[in-house]
């Protein structure tokens, strides 16, 4: 016969902790061996208990989850920390996870997605509720666009702009650059300013300098 999975709930809405442990110890293969109202109490349970699962509220009065995920690790290593939460902020998320967290789901969550994060991260697997994973996909995409851009600005420039900027700083006069790129003096003159401004550069100097910086002049 299997061993139950050991559960401690550390919420400090007593009413949401009624509900978790019925719904968890309705279920054979789990139980509830310990609650906790606050982020030092869920340290105590945890050190009395050593549970497989810890369920963690984030809010939490006197310490809060956040801060008492590293304690709960050192106190009961072996346990895997599942926060639940009504926080969305994929921010809170980051934050669980780099602390030590093997999960996060949101309070919003129906019972059957609960209760498999539990067993996801007993397997230990990371568990992350479906609508934060595509909050920290969207952020990674941001941030990896964001780190391209700055690592070459020039990767910001529409081709046209690009164009006439590497012309600008081989010494072309907007007259030679229209005549070059079949651009009326105008539409050179706005290519110019709007990539001057995404590149955030001011003089031809700097142009020059930040175009043989990134290959352009060669």
């Amino acid at each position: 016969m299997n061993v139950p999975i050991r559960i401690v709930l550390a919420d400090d809405h007593a009413v949401l902790r009624t509900g978790l442990r019925l719904l968890i110890n309705n279920q054979p293969a789990m139980s509830v061996v310990g609650e906790a109202g606050s982020g030092t109490e869920a340290v105590t349970s945890a050190r009395e208990h050593q549970p497989d699962i810890i369920l963690l509220d984030l809010n939490m009065p006197g310490m809060d989850g956040l801060t008492a995920i590293p304690l709960l690790r050192k106190e009961s290593p072996q346990s895997r920390i599942l926060i639940l939460t009504m926080h969305d902020d994929v921010n809170y998320l980051q934050e669980a996870l780099r602390a030590g967290a093997s999960g996060y789901i949101l309070k919003k969550a129906v019972d059957s997605e609960l209760l498999m994060a539990i067993q996801t991260v007993m397997r230990g697997e990371t568990y992350v509720h479906s609508a934060m994973s595509e909050k920290l996909l969207q952020m990674i995409d941001t941030q990896s666009v964001a780190a391209k851009t700055q690592t070459n600005p020039w990767e910001s420039l529409s081709e046209r702009e690009r164009d006439v900027l590497r012309l600008v700083a081989l010494g072309y006069t907007n007259a030679e650059i229209a005549g070059e790129l079949f651009l009326s003096v105008k539409t050179v003159e706005t290519y110019r300013t709007r990539g001057m401004e995404k590149l955030n550069l001011q003089t031809r100097a700097q142009l020059v300098k930040s175009a043989l910086e990134h290959g352009l002049l060669e």
